[in-house]
């Protein structure tokens, strides 16, 4: 998948928690919201003149756009790997944000699991 597909699919699949994402779907969406970020900080700097360590409007407002699909898409990263989305709570703690960056990077399961069959390379 490449990024504009990931893009699109994550947005499409906006609010949706079952089934399975491959890892190329999520660490597209993650580029892109990492890339996002940056762009709406130097908006945020440049044009509304806020301070940089401050968060401006186009940085809250583009965070709150990708706060839910950030969240579905990585429990269907963690269903690829056979396990729940719940443990996306982790990253409440810094060892817990570590052990599910792992997770995201592992190779999904070839075969179909509880959440449904593989997806596409």
């Amino acid at each position: 998948m490449d990024f504009q597909t990931s893009v699109k699919t994550c947005f499409k699949k906006y609010a949706i928690f079952s089934g399975r994402a491959s890892r190329s779907e999520f660490w597209w969406f993650v580029l892109f919201g990492f890339l996002g970020g940056i762009i709406t900080w130097i908006i945020d700097v440049m044009i509304f003149k806020y301070p940089a360590e401050a968060n401006g409007p186009a940085s809250l407002i583009f965070s709150v756009i990708l706060i839910l699909p950030s969240f579905a898409v990585g429990a269907r990263r963690l269903h690829d790997t056979d396990k729940t989305g719940w443990w996306q709570l982790l990253w409440i703690t810094v060892i817990g944000g570590l052990l599910i960056i792992i997770w995201q990077a592992t190779l999904g399961e070839k075969k179909k699991n509880r959440y449904g069959p593989p997806t596409k390379k």
